[in-house]
C-alpha cells in the first residue's frame, strides 16, 4: 500500500471512529473501561512473581480463601485466581478455546520493550513466542510471552512513542 492509500484508510478510519453517532444508533455506552482483569493460573506464586519481580509491579491485596492475589503497576490492575487442580486444568490454547486470546500492556519506549525483553529471557517459567519486533509495517513494536502459567501477554510500543523516540534521536544528534 502507498503513503497515500494508507493516508487515505487512517482517515476514513478516524471520521468512522469519531462522526457522531447515527440516528440508528443512538445506544450510550454505560461503561468507562476496564476495571481489571482476571487471569486464571496453574501457580499462583509464580504468576504473581513474574507480575511483580519482572514487571515490577505490586501486589495490591488477595484472598487466601479464593486463592487469588491482586497486582496493578498503579494503571492496570490484574487478579490472579489459582486453579483448583492444576494438574488436571486445561491449558491455554487460543486456537480452539473461546475466551482471552491475550492480554496486551503499553510499553513506555522501545528501551522499556527490549530491557523487558532481557529480563523475561532469564525469568524462570516465561516462554517468549517472539522477541520485538514490528506490528505489521511498524513503526509499532510489539513481543509476546507466555507467562509462568502459560496466560499469552502482549507488550506494545505504540507507533507514536517509537517516532517520538526516533525524532528525539535525531533532535539530538543534530545539536551536536
Amino acid at each position: 500500500m502507498n503513503i497515500k492509500g494508507l493516508a487515505r484508510g487512517l482517515l476514513a478510519a478516524f471520521f468512522a471512529f469519531s462522526a457522531p453517532v447515527g440516528a440508528q444508533d443512538e445506544t450510550v455506552s454505560v461503561t468507562e473501561g476496564v476495571n481489571h482483569i482476571g487471569l486464571a493460573v496453574s501457580d499462583l506464586e509464580a504468576s504473581a512473581a513474574f507480575f511483580t519481580n519482572t514487571l515490577g509491579w505490586r501486589r495490591a491485596g488477595g484472598d487466601p480463601d479464593y486463592p487469588a492475589v491482586f497486582v496493578t503497576d498503579g494503571n492496570a490492575f490484574v487478579t490472579l485466581w489459582q486453579v483448583t487442580d492444576p494438574a488436571t486444568a486445561v491449558p491455554f490454547d487460543r486456537k480452539n478455546n473461546v475466551g482471552l486470546h491475550h492480554l496486551a500492556f503499553t510499553v513506555g519506549s522501545l528501551k522499556g520493550l527490549h530491557d523487558l525483553h532481557a529480563r523475561f529471557l532469564n525469568a524462570e517459567g516465561v516462554r517468549i513466542e517472539f522477541a520485538p519486533e514490528f506490528m505489521g509495517q511498524g513503526p509499532t513494536t510489539h513481543m509476546m510471552i507466555r507467562e509462568p502459567s502459560g496466560n499469552r501477554l502482549e507488550f506494545v510500543v505504540p507507533g507514536s512513542r517509537v517516532r517520538a523516540e526516533k525524532a528525539k534521536a535525531e533532535q539530538a544528534e543534530g545539536s551536536r
